[in-house]
């Protein structure tokens, strides 16, 4: 292997990115300070500030070889857009052209609205839509095979305002949440925080395999996931993999990803093995929620497009592999001021810590109220076969706490009040060579779905290929809604100091069914979850109503991040989504069998007769084995038929079915099953078939051979 050339960190990070730096070196003071003003402040941005802006931008840019600028922009496809134009203008009369790039262009763009999904809110003849500069969000040079182009963060609206995107409610709520929380330090004394915003650091899980056998599998290249597989002699029990040493190809690529990242400003911190094998994970460290969402959509970008440099291929999705661990996207998410107040720091003595204890019981409150919306928008297609399996969380949205803050809350409901916090003890390791040190006051559960761990919670049920943006907008808007309702309550008290005491008991109170720091992985969980009425949405089409549900329209239009025609339209687009995934799923099924599974198995059972027949005519030998054998496949063979004729008989019908629940429902009761029955057989025939003859790589071939 050629050896890689040394480089700086340091030296590279964010060299592609038009960051706070680049613009202070580069804008007049006037400009810069004009601008931070918006940023901050949520001033307008005039179009001659615009124009210097947009300016400097190009010419930073074009060093950089870019020859093209496109608004990037987040459609609710689950992917990102773009749209690239090139900086030249109209030909002069010499033969020249000039590179402009205007403050218009740069703030406003003009994409096709009709052809993205808009659940109605866009038809055909109506197909104009807006991107706009989100001017919080560093614009950055992408450097590919394309040559370089200058990308500008932006959101995307219709022409009559709705949100066509992932980003644009985010921005909503992240005021909404910033106004609320403001409220509530301000009832505590702080007069000198002007603004808090939501941190997040999403975790990336992901699977890596050789592309030349990716390539060999449709149902890999049409859906994401193996439709077929038998599982392999080992799997991920004994617990190698996880933490493991990455094996050389693995780590190039790494590397080759963690280049690519920070020269674009994503401070990729973290990468290890996986649970599962060939699985993998990289976690960045924390960001502003809205940068935090665009650099996640880059990373998942980057680690498919590197992939493909080095002969692999990225998996995102959720559950690629039956029988072995998914993947996930692990939401860390935090409250912060400007001035570097986590809200959610307990300090040593949270007992004492009456604003954090606040905090943290409205943010109970604001999780047990709305865990079905919570649910919902981790809800995908992949995320139905990864919930409540091979250590994914369960599909139950409980808050583990810990310990000491458990202790805490008990207190406080059992005698109105908490005198006391469990404290770390020293962790005594036995061996004199090794040092004593503190351990933390509480242990760590990776079964719960909410967990509080130690200065954030940690939503580890959204899925691997999924925008981070949506269970951000939840968890903003509800704690919003949280915080509002107790400032409403203690800015009219005429005893602030008793009266938060008695609010936090009372949502302590009212809200501890929630708290659970048990196994969630258990069948015990289940039926106590159950007595204790919490919600347990097993499956997308279940969890989809939550969106647009009464509940919700006055959530969300309380604090202006959706309309009620902009849930209508996400329903609308997320039926849809999940019957046309399953159709797809469907109808790869129906076409790797047809084409590739019953030819393979007619072949071998052919030349397995053609056996039988040439042992028995030249020796009169024992031939009952191969008979059992060939009796055996052609039992399966015969199953796999009439489970492909039922399959395509219900794929049929749903196609044919309109838009809408019942559609989706359909797809879910009836598809799905028809598609375990036929894989049932196929997978049992993968274990009989000889090797050479099997149409596509087996599991064992793409987890172990990378």
């Amino acid at each position: 292997m050629m050896e890689k050339e040394n480089f700086s960190v340091v030296d590279i990070f964010g060299e592609n990115v038009f960051n706070d730096s680049v613009m202070q070196a580069r804008l007049p003071k006037k400009v810069y300070k004009k601008l931070h003003e918006v940023m901050e402040e949520g001033k307008e941005l005039d179009l001659e500030t615009a124009d210097v802006v947009a300016h400097e931008m190009k010419e930073w840019a074009i060093e950089k070889g870019a020859t093209h600028y496109t608004h990037w922009f987040q459609p609710l496809t689950g992917v990102t857009a773009e749209k690239h134009d090139s900086f030249i203008t109209a030909p002069m009369e010499n033969g020249k052209v000039l590179m402009s790039f205007s403050g218009k262009e740069l703030i406003k763009g003009e994409p096709d609205a009709s052809s993205f999904p808009s659940g109605g809110l866009r038809a055909t003849f109506e197909a104009r839509g807006y991107t706009a500069w989100d001017c919080t969000s560093p614009a950055f040079v992408r450097q590919d095979a394309a040559g370089a182009t200058l990308c500008i963060p932006t959101a995307f609206c219709s022409y009559t305002g709705e949100a066509l995107d992932q980003k644009t409610p985010l921005l909503r709520s992240m005021e909404a949440i910033n106004e609320q929380a403001l409220r509530l330090i301000r009832l505590f004394g702080n007069t000198t925080s002007k603004r808090v915003t939501p941190s997040v650091g999403p975790e990336q899980e992901y699977f890596i395999v050789d592309r030349e056998k990716y390539l060999q599998r449709k149902d890999l290249i049409f859906t994401g996931r193996t439709l077929f597989g038998a599982m392999p002699p080992k799997g991920q029990e004994m617990d190698d993999h996880y933490f493991g040493s990455i094996r050389e190809r693995i780590a190039s690529y790494m590397r080759d990803v963690n280049i690519e990242l920070w020269k674009l400003g994503v401070s990729s911190k973290t990468q290890h093995n996986e649970v599962a094998p060939a699985q993998h994970e990289l976690a960045p460290i924390y960001a502003v929620a809205n940068i935090a969402v665009d650099h996640n959509q880059l990373i998942m970008e980057t680690l498919k497009k590197v992939a493909y440099r080095h002969g692999l291929q990225c998996l995102l999705h959720e559950k690629p592999f039956a029988g072995v661990n998914g993947s996930g996207k692990h939401d860390n998410w935090s409250i912060t001021t400007d001035d570097g107040i986590n809200l959610l720091e307990p300090g040593k003595t949270p007992h004492e810590n009456i604003q954090f204890l606040l905090v943290l019981t409205c943010i109970l409150k604001a999780v047990d109220t709305h865990a079905d919306l919570l649910r919902e928008s981790a809800a995908d297609v992949g995320n139905d076969h990864r919930l409540g399996a091979n250590e994914a969380p369960p599909a139950i949205l409980s808050v583990y706490l810990g310990e000491q803050l458990e202790d805490v809350l008990s207190q406080l409901i059992s005698t109105g009040a908490a005198t006391h916090s469990i404290s770390g003890q020293r962790l005594e390791t036995g061996v004199k060579s090794l040092p004593d040190f503190m351990k933390d006051a509480t242990d760590r559960n990776r079964t719960s779905p909410f967990a509080f761990t130690g200065n954030k919670f940690e939503f580890r049920m959204v899925g691997s290929q999924d925008s981070v943006s949506q269970p951000n907008v939840v968890l903003n808007t509800i704690v919003a809604e949280a915080f509002a309702e107790a400032c409403d309550e203690l800015e009219k008290a005429d005893d602030f100091d008793m009266a938060v005491h008695d609010l936090i008991k009372k949502y302590a109170t009212e809200h501890q069914r929630i708290v659970f720091n048990g196994d969630g992985y258990s069948d015990e969980w289940v039926a106590e979850a159950e007595r204790r009425g919490l919600p347990n949405i097993k499956s997308m089409v279940d969890a989809i109503p939550a969106l647009n549900s009464e509940k919700a329209v006055a959530l969300f239009e309380k604090f202006g991040v959706f309309t009620k025609a902009e849930l209508d339209s996400r329903v609308e687009i997320e039926y849809e989504t999940y019957a046309k995934e399953i159709n797809i799923e469907a109808k790869a099924m129906i076409d790797i069998a047809t084409k590739q599974i019953i030819p393979a198995v007619i072949r071998y059972t052919t030349t397995l007769a053609e056996s039988i027949n040439a042992v028995k005519a030249a020796c009169g030998a024992d031939i009952s084995v191969q008979i059992e054998i060939l009796m055996e496949v052609s039992d399966l063979l015969a199953d796999t038929k009439n489970a492909l004729s039922k399959l395509e008989e219900v794929t049929a019908q749903g196609a044919a079915m309109a838009q809408g629940r019942e559609q989706a429902v359909f797809y879910r009761d009836e598809v799905m099953t028809a598609m375990k029955a036929l894989r049932t057989p196929v997978d049992k025939l993968e274990m009989l078939v000889d090797k050479s003859m099997w149409p596509m790589p087996s599991y064992g071939d793409l987890m172990f051979e990378v």
